[in-house]
């Protein structure tokens, strides 16, 4: 078969999570009901740090976009999940198939940085809480960000290219519910070592790059925190980087799992049960860490609702 012929197939099969048709009804109530939650969750921190002038600081300028990127990728790959479950139809065409993975890339690859990014605005607060106004200005805040869509757009481009010329010769069906690298490289007849080195270069340089960063920032922070004599001092500390310290162990425990490994060791049921959960799963848990264990949010959420009632009341008494 030519390279040609091989590389235009007109699209691919998913098989989904399961054969069974009342387990596909459970899993589509379910994905149902945590996307409901996500777009509500994500959507509702976006709204309040917008509505609430005291929310308006760097940590929440990043929280901000957190919610974005988690509503973004959730919607890149939820939705066609509930219409493969839903229906008997699991094909995809080779141009979406490779557009949800391109997007899917750059979203969950900014993620990365961005909690990166979040780490060092934690560090910059407790280690150097008189120079952070400072050192976090508006214009870094913007920098950091927009560098990580630049790097996340060229790094999904680079992938997202190589995969559309690998040859599908032997079979079109992908083992997963979504487009995702490993199953497609498994699936691919061509050789991909040079492919896998391409996926290892940047999902690694992701994942190290960031890492470093965190585990950098959390252990500077520690250091801190331990030389703070009080115990209310130290509670306090802990308390401002404790959702963030939860939310990156749960993002990068699921996804370190799934892509620092030949394609060889892919697993279908290993491998989408990690999947489900960085894709689906924590896009819902990230706004109730954030949300639900912050005091300021909760506050910020009070203030609002004070606010409507206060105009309510001032309508009424007018009309």
């Amino acid at each position: 078969m030519s390279r040609r012929n091989s590389t235009t197939v007109p699209g691919f099969i998913l098989m989904g999570l399961t054969d069974s048709a009342e387990t596909q009804l459970v899993f589509s109530v379910l994905f149902l009901l945590i996307y409901l939650i996500t777009v509500l969750g994500n959507l509702g921190m976006i709204l309040v740090i917008h509505r609430d002038p005291q929310l308006h600081t760097p940590m929440y300028f990043f929280l901000t976009h957190l919610s974005f990127l988690d509503l973004s990728y959730s919607t890149v790959i939820t939705p066609k999940t509930l219409q493969n479950l839903l229906t008997s139809t699991n094909s995809i065409s080779f141009l979406g198939c490779v557009t949800q993975m391109f997007f899917f890339i750059l979203l969950a690859g900014t993620e990365c940085y961005l909690l990166s990014s979040m780490a060092y605005d934690r560090y910059v607060a407790i280690c150097s809480p008189l120079r952070y106004p400072v050192i976090m200005s508006t214009r870094l805040c913007h920098t950091l960000l927009n560098g990580s869509y630049i790097i996340c757009f060229m790094e999904s481009t680079t992938v997202s290219i190589f995969i559309s010329r690998l040859d599908f010769c032997k079979s079109n069906v992908i083992q997963h519910f979504f487009c995702d690298i490993p199953p497609i490289l498994a699936l691919s007849c061509s050789i991909t070592y040079e492919g896998e080195r391409i996926v290892y270069i940047c999902a690694g340089s992701n994942l190290v790059l960031s890492l470093i960063t965190i585990s950098g920032s959390y252990l500077s922070m520690l250091s801190t925190i331990l030389k703070i004599n009080s115990t209310a001092g130290k509670r306090k500390a802990f308390s401002t980087c404790a959702s963030h310290l939860l939310g990156v162990t749960i993002f990068y425990s699921s996804t370190i799992f799934t892509y620092l490994k030949p394609k060889t060791s892919y697993s279908l049921g290993r491998d989408q049960v990690a999947s489900v959960f960085y894709t689906i799963v924590i896009p819902m848990l990230n706004p109730l860490i954030y949300g639900l264990r912050n005091k300021d949010v909760k506050n910020a959420l009070v203030r609002i609702m004070k606010k409507k009632e206060c105009c309510g009341q001032f309508i009424s008494q007018w009309c």
